[in-house]
């Protein structure tokens, strides 16, 4: 995929307004021309405008809804459209769903505003995960599954129950809570 120009037009959807604000500025420092939208409703608007974007970064969970839709009318709509896609409950699942979708990258919650214009840009991050050679924990593999099922229910949380067997409430609160982080081998 091409590098973006860093003074292409980027659209910065998210609905933490402090983490908008605070990111979008940073982004904006470093060149980039920032808008914001801070639902799934203000992005599509902002998207539909007649100048197609350059690059843009979406909350993966806004308020409920999937941001998923949006990444494939964004690279539909300009295919070199540079997309990052941001989560706090990153999954196989969905950072697969995502790249066949047209993401150009998946990133996990926090990050800071270097490694997402490095992201944009299409630099290679500096320090790259290093993944674990054991197996996953049983927390993890838990984790993962009920993200593979929540994607493919939509990220209906309730339809994603019926399907897991599971007490909605139940399924709230493994989502709320994030799995052991996968440690790199010999630590």
């Amino acid at each position: 995929m091409k590098e973006v120009d860093a003074n292409g037009r980027l659209l910065f959807v998210e609905d933490d307004p402090v983490f908008l604000r605070v990111m979008s500025r940073a982004l904006a420092a470093r060149g980039f021309a920032v808008e914001t939208a801070a639902s799934l409703a203000d992005a599509i608007r902002c998207a539909e405008r007649a100048d197609p974007l350059d690059c843009a970064v979406l909350d993966l969970n806004l308020a409920g809804e999937s941001s998923l839709p949006l990444v494939a009318s964004l690279h539909a709509a300009k295919p070199d459209c540079r997309i990052v896609v941001l989560t706090g409950y990153a999954s196989i699942a969905t950072a697969v769903k995502a790249i066949k979708l047209g993401a150009a990258e998946y990133l996990a919650k926090p990050v800071d505003a270097d490694a997402l214009a490095r992201a944009l840009l299409g630099i290679a991050p500096e320090d790259p995960i290093a993944l674990s050679e054991g197996p996953l924990t049983v927390s993890q593999v838990e984790w993962e599954h009920i993200q593979r099922v929540l994607a493919e229910n939509d990220g209906n949380i309730s339809g994603t129950a019926r399907a897991l067997r599971m007490h909605r409430r139940t399924l709230q609160r493994k989502l709320a809570k994030r799995p052991d982080p996968v440690r790199p081998a010999g630590s």
